[in-house]
């Protein structure tokens, strides 16, 4: 339940971010726990897993209380300026990627790839085989799972929308564990370019609207101007998409 002070309309944009961006990082890190799984098993898969998990929880038990102590004008400049970097570095891969100059991310391609890597491992050193295989579940959900936190902290801080986020993180991580413990293979169907590009500009509109907050500017319509910043970096990345194709074929 959200707080009295915020409605669902100045929510809604926290939870859309968190959702579509921990739904990136999470089908990434499910392609290599379920590769895990595949070689060596549930076994390695969800004692890594569980130890990247239980990292995670620490990491965040531990910045929540930090952060109800930084003033919040700083926090807002902060995070307005990682969250801008965060959010163009994902619109820009995403832009590049739909001009096709860098190719396209490949579930079913990584799962092969993490595949014979285990295999290999095994060949070489079958004793060490589910060390190997649980460290692989483990850094896969660290590194993933610490954008994802890093996101809902940075939508969520500074407007009491910390829980509205992480629903939106959770809601993520319940639809593919459930879509990927269904069909039990990579989400190679999951359109992941056109969720980082989504993603890229909501974080990019974010972004600005926080280093603006910091910075003491007063927005017009208040939280409705992350709309505004949201739809010029639709706009933006759309019309670089075939500026840099043409680049590319000139």
């Amino acid at each position: 339940m959200l707080p009295s002070t915020i409605s669902w309309a100045t929510a809604a944009p926290a939870v859309s971010a968190a959702f579509l961006a921990s739904l990136v990082e999470v089908v990434e890190a499910f392609t290599i726990v379920l590769a895990v799984a595949t070689v060596r098993g549930l076994r390695p898969a969800l004692t890594g897993a569980l130890a990247g998990l239980g990292l995670l929880a620490v990491l965040v038990l531990t910045l929540g209380p930090l952060l109800d102590r930084i003033p919040l004008q700083a926090l807002q400049l902060v995070i307005g300026v990682l969250l801008l970097l965060f959010g163009l570095r994902w619109l820009r891969k995403a832009i590049l990627r739909s001009a096709g100059v860098i190719a396209l991310h490949d579930e079913a391609l990584a799962f092969a790839k993490e595949s014979s890597e285990l295999r290999g491992a095994a060949a070489r050193d079958a004793w060490h085989l589910d060390w190997i295989a649980g460290l692989a579940a483990f850094k896969a959900i660290v590194l993933e799972g610490i954008e994802v936190v890093f996101v809902v902290i940075a939508v969520g801080a500074g407007r009491g929308l910390l829980w509205p986020a992480a629903l939106g993180a959770v809601a993520a991580c319940a639809l593919v564990l459930a879509i990927g413990m269904l069909l039990r293979s990579p989400l190679s169907r999951v359109p992941e370019n056109t969720l980082k590009f989504g993603v890229g500009v909501m974080l990019s509109g974010f972004g600005v609207y926080w280093t603006g907050e910091g910075l003491g500017v007063a927005w017009p319509g208040h939280d409705l101007a992350i709309l505004g910043l949201v739809g010029f970096f639709l706009v933006l990345g759309l019309a670089l998409v075939p500026i840099a194709r043409a680049l590319v074929n000139s």
